[in-house]
């Protein structure tokens, strides 16, 4: 009896999961925002705990997913009908570097550091603060960038352009503390260092929130 009451209820709980999904699952697939990413992860918890709980039959798990179905359904209706609402669930996006600086309130409003910003921008193939003239923290945690224009992709064979060697910029300060062994890696010496820096009246690393190297664009500093 027991094996054909759990078939009974995976054969519901499957296709009755199929339904709900149809009609909301779009948005929780395309739109993953934290409050989506939640009730995903309840949704089938609701099914899994109540297929293996004795006790529960076809009657809770059908019950249970539809409560929970008509709230994602409620959810998303408000949504749509009342942008203050949408705004509450769904969030809105970041500036995190605005005008080409990198906007630290923003990244502390968002507890994102330097390091977590340059890893999401390098999955972007964007390898460089320099290159970016504005990047948006989505609600579904994606960044949007918007290059520099002189950044942009160019088609290199319209003008018959010969093809570069490409260089990876390297950070050599970050957060007020110099990375020495990625300067000396690049065989550059503190004394240099000071010196460009001296050119930015600059005088102390800690007041350096971020300086990067680029063989043939040299460096880059934003202090804090």
């Amino acid at each position: 009896m027991k094996i054909i009451n759990l078939t009974v209820e995976l054969i519901v709980g499957f296709f009755y999961l199929f339904l709900i999904v149809k009609f909301v699952g779009k948005k929780l697939i395309n739109q993953i925002s934290p409050f989506t990413f939640i009730a995903s992860i309840v949704f089938g918890e609701l099914l899994g705990n109540a297929l293996y709980d004795h006790k529960a039959g076809v009657f809770y798990i059908f019950y249970s997913m539809t409560i929970w179905g008509a709230l994602l359904l409620a959810v998303e209706f408000l949504s749509q009908k009342f942008l203050k609402f949408r705004g509450i669930v769904e969030g809105k996006p970041s500036a995190l570097i605005k005008n080409g600086v990198v906007d630290r309130e923003a990244l502390r409003k968002n507890r994102m550091n330097i390091n977590q910003l340059q890893s999401l921008l390098r999955q972007s193939e964007t390898f460089s603060i320099r290159e970016v003239a504005f990047c948006y923290l989505e609600a579904n945690g994606s960044i949007s960038i918007l290059k520099k224009s002189k950044y942009q992709k160019t088609t290199q064979e319209d003008f018959n352009m010969p093809s570069q060697a490409v260089a990876v910029p390297v950070t050599i300060i970050r957060d007020g503390e110099v990375l020495w062994d990625e300067l000396h890696e690049l065989g550059l010496k503190e004394t240099w260092l000071k010196s460009e820096l001296s050119t930015r009246h600059i005088t102390d690393y800690k007041d350096v929130f971020i300086a990067e190297w680029l063989e043939g664009d040299g460096l880059f500093v934003q202090s804090y």
